[in-house]
């Protein structure tokens, strides 16, 4: 997804979903340019709003979009897959926001998107979901309704309302690296932990990315370029990488995957989000497509 960087914010602009199968589009506030909308880019409230006290989203059992769960849907030429169920997801990545431009318009699931209200976009996720997104840096957290599909930018995660991201304390940086975790409506309980930093580490997850431990140390920020069987493929990727960035930052770790034992080929820790997406777009124009955020 673009962004539009003002006053140090990241700002994501909005597009259209192409839903495959269904015949028609259904427009994402978390997405890309559309006429319908009365700001050309998005931005924060114009006056100081205090969102400290807005209550975090309850969890409850509901019917499954009609409109937002296609099997599969494509967005400017790339296809997204989404998940049949939502239960035992967790993830890390980087989170962005979305404000004025979106709000009051109609979200993928049907929804007006409230911006003073616990909300968030994901490219995956059924609709609606619920979700428990925890700042790593600073260990606060959340609980929102996923209603909307985004954030279709690379090395983006989830797109959080204004309310959601001013309370993970993001919304200076545009940015924050989080976790995301589902919750499960009937066992909601285990999941809705108070505001504040994690007391524990979470279970490992298959689609866990590193274990949790928000609060513990500094996350620190990598792009994984491949994952190979082969320890020779391995070191063939690494040494094209050294003319597209650092080699002290290129690093193989090893690791197991699916029973198999894997070489990964990754660079960083990395400064920043912005460094990642410099190095992202560098990257493309060497014929590396898609590398993915890690955040250990």
């Amino acid at each position: 997804m673009p962004t539009r960087k003002i006053h140090n914010r990241v700002i994501p602009t909005c597009s259209v979903l192409a839903l495959a199968g269904l015949g028609f589009v259904l427009s994402s506030c978390s997405s890309t340019g559309g006429g319908r909308y009365s700001q050309r880019h998005d931005s924060a409230p114009d006056r100081l709003v205090d969102v400290s006290q807005v209550a975090n989203a309850v969890p409850r059992a509901e019917p499954r979009s009609r409109y937002g769960n296609p099997a599969s849907y494509v967005v400017r030429g790339r296809r997204y897959h989404t998940l049949t169920d939502s239960r035992g997801y967790r993830e890390r990545g980087v989170a962005s926001w979305y404000g004025t431009k979106f709000h009051g318009h109609r979200t993928s699931s049907g929804e007006s998107y409230d911006m003073y209200a616990m909300s968030a976009a994901h490219k995956s996720l059924p609709l609606p979901t619920y979700a428990r997104v925890t700042n790593l840096r600073n260990g606060k957290s959340v609980v929102v309704k996923i209603n909307d599909r985004g954030p279709f930018h690379d090395n983006r995660l989830i797109d959080l309302s204004y309310a959601a991201a001013s309370q993970l304390g993001i919304l200076g940086e545009g940015t924050g690296l989080v976790e995301v975790e589902s919750i499960n409506p009937d066992q909601p309980a285990q999941h809705t932990r108070p505001t504040g930093n994690l007391a524990s580490k979470p279970k490992t997850h298959t689609r866990t990315v590193k274990q949790a431990g928000a609060g513990t140390h500094k996350p620190l920020l990598y792009l994984q370029v491949g994952a190979f069987l082969s320890r020779d493929n391995a070191e063939r990727l690494k040494r094209r990488l050294i003319a597209t960035t650092s080699p002290e930052k290129l690093h193989i770790s090893e690791g197991n995957a699916n029973h198999q034992h894997i070489y990964r080929v990754r660079i960083g820790p990395l400064d920043s989000v912005e460094s990642a997406d410099q190095l992202t777009q560098s990257l493309q124009q060497h014929g590396i497509e898609s590398p993915r955020v890690i955040i250990d």
